[in-house]
């Protein structure tokens, strides 16, 4: 028996190494508090909560700082935090979210994935 994919997926890459950013804690939340925390595995990558998150603000906060700060490198930002709304689409189905972030020690960007 599979598991069923997590409504909310994420990948982080470090840009400035030109890798995938292993062991990267994150942690999302939603209207209600907490919903699931974990780490990235060896690619980066990360999926969190149940199978549907709830209508309304989430929220996906990555611990950038214990991050770098474990390779030794001097970073600006000690989290990133990263808000998105969820909403069912107009006939009530329901969308998987990826919320991928570009990492350096001094920026880092976003985009909705798919």
């Amino acid at each position: 028996m599979t598991e069923p994919t997590p409504h909310l997926t994420t990948h982080v890459l470090d840009a400035a190494a030109g890798t995938p950013a292993v062991a990267v804690e994150i942690v999302l939340t939603g209207p209600g508090g907490e919903i699931a925390r974990g780490l990235t595995d060896a690619d980066g990558r990360l999926g969190l909560g149940p199978e549907r998150l709830d209508d309304g603000d989430h929220t996906l906060t990555f611990a950038t700082g214990a991050y770098f700060e474990g390779r030794g490198v001097e970073a600006f930002y000690p989290r990133v935090d990263v808000t998105f709304t969820v909403r069912a689409a107009p006939d009530g189905s329901v969308r998987h979210h990826h919320v991928p972030i570009l990492l350096s020690p001094f920026a880092y960007s976003t985009y909705r994935g798919s």
